[in-house]
């Protein structure tokens, strides 16, 4: 491969750049002087003291609200000098232990419970029902699980009369969403940073520590499995989060969605196709490109960060060089060093700038080889008519000015320890071929 490949990407006379995704076929340009349009969303900092609450209450996702959520599926909570998975917290318990993280039903999901029922004849597992009848025996547990319901029906449009018409049967056959649903949030414990004097100082990402951090993975992950042990038809389960309103959050506490899925989707398939014909097309179009075009941001042993072309935003790919193809076949340390290098990107990009994270893994039905990967993406510009149109999309940074933009942070961040160890740009190796999943013949 050229060092330029320029079916991917050219720099024009004038300084426009044009880049197409060798993955999806999507094509960029980046016009000069474009920029300087005021089309970025980027937030500006608020300088509004922060009115302090303790537990926070800023919102229904935090810990002063946890009875304005469906039922938790698990929490993790620090006991005994570690950290620890517990499923299943009574509703009259639920503000006895702290919990770091909390895994919950989404209230609104986008593949609904009804869909499974009535597409695959889809019922409980005998542990969910075991889940339901025991949080229903309580008193509590009633009171909170029939709030909630008439929360989901007063928001899809029903009248406080209709809902107090339907019976208590079927009030409660509407909260196998929360026992047993396939759409789920993991949600951290705090809205703010500790010791916040601003309301712009908001818990992202990248304000986490790495240790903590890898806690989210390491949870987001047994949730993942957990879904897909307790549905048999799920095939795929979409990992993903928005961060601030532009990215498409409804509130600006920071969570996880998963969303499980009777398909891989038609740009998942596509990359399996491509990936089923050439096994190595992750190293040659995305981790080898990067290191030769020198978009490389940082790397570990486990996992590297680079720039990547023809997205409709700014997007920056993180890559496992694991040998393993999905998350939870990932080694501790493994996972590890990919939870670190992702952290340092979050971290780099800063708490004021709205993005989309979005996990990609080989699905649990197929056979062919993808690396797991991560695509961060700014959310700072608004594609329009003439991207609708052309299906040409405009962004406002070339990859060099994105690259430029986060090594200097990278280098600050690991001066300050605020990021896991690892190498950044010109240190990085680079080494070709450095993503090991084409060795995976198959992993259960």
């Amino acid at each position: 491969m050229d060092r330029i490949d320029r079916s991917l990407i050219r720099i024009m006379p004038d300084g426009t750049e044009k880049h197409v995704n060798p993955f999806t076929g999507t094509e960029v340009w980046f016009i000069p002087g474009r920029k300087n349009r005021p089309i970025f969303t980027w937030n500006a900092p608020s300088r509004r003291p922060l009115q302090k609450q303790s537990p926070e209450n800023y919102c229904n996702f935090c810990p002063a609200h946890y009875l304005n959520t469906p039922p938790e599926k698990a929490r993790l909570v620090y006991r005994d000098g570690f950290f620890q998975t517990v499923e299943h917290v009574a509703a009259e318990s639920l503000s006895n232990e702290e919990a770091a993280f909390r895994r919950i039903g989404n209230l609104f999901e986008i593949v609904t419970i009804d869909y499974w029922k009535k597409n695959f004849n889809y019922k409980l597992t005998a542990k969910n029902r075991a889940w339901k009848e025991a949080y229903l025996s309580s008193e509590a547990g009633r009171q909170h699980v029939d709030a909630i319901v008439h929360l989901k029906l007063s928001y899809s449009g029903l009248g406080e009369e209709e809902i107090r018409a339907l019976s208590w049967d079927a009030r409660i056959e509407l909260a196998d969403a929360f026992f047993g649903g396939c759409h789920e949030l993991v949600v951290p414990r705090r809205h703010h940073l500790d010791g916040a004097e601003w309301e712009s100082q908001l818990a992202s990402s990248g304000e986490m520590t790495p240790d903590e951090h890898d806690l989210y993975f390491r949870f987001t992950i047994e949730a993942v499995e957990d879904i897909h042990h307790n549905n048999r038809y799920v095939r795929y389960i979409a990992v993903y989060q928005n961060w601030l309103k532009e990215a498409g959050a409804s509130f600006d506490h920071m969570h996880k969605q998963l969303c499980g899925l009777d398909e891989w989707g038609v740009s998942l398939e596509r990359e399996l196709d491509m990936a089923y014909r050439n096994p190595n097309i992750y190293n040659e179009y995305a981790a080898n490109y990067a290191a030769y075009n020198n978009y490389v941001l940082c790397e570990n042993d486990h996992a590297v960060a680079f720039v990547d072309l023809g997205h409709r935003h700014p997007t920056i790919a993180i890559y496992s060089k694991s040998i393993n193809c999905r998350p939870a076949a990932h080694s501790d340390l493994e996972r590890r060093g990919f939870s670190d290098v992702v952290h340092a990107i979050h971290a780099a990009t800063g708490s004021q700038i709205s993005c989309n994270e979005e996990w990609y893994y080989r699905p649990f039905d197929s056979t062919i080889a993808i690396p797991w990967h991560i695509l961060i993406k700014w959310r700072i510009n608004i594609s329009a008519g003439f991207e609708g149109g052309t299906k040409i999309y405009v962004n406002p940074i070339t990859l060099v000015e994105l690259r430029d933009r986060l090594v200097p942070r990278l280098f600050e961040l690991r001066s300050q320890g605020r990021i896991g160890p690892m190498l950044i740009a010109e240190e990085c190796p680079v080494k070709p071929n450095s993503l090991q999943y084409y060795k995976n013949d198959f992993e259960n």
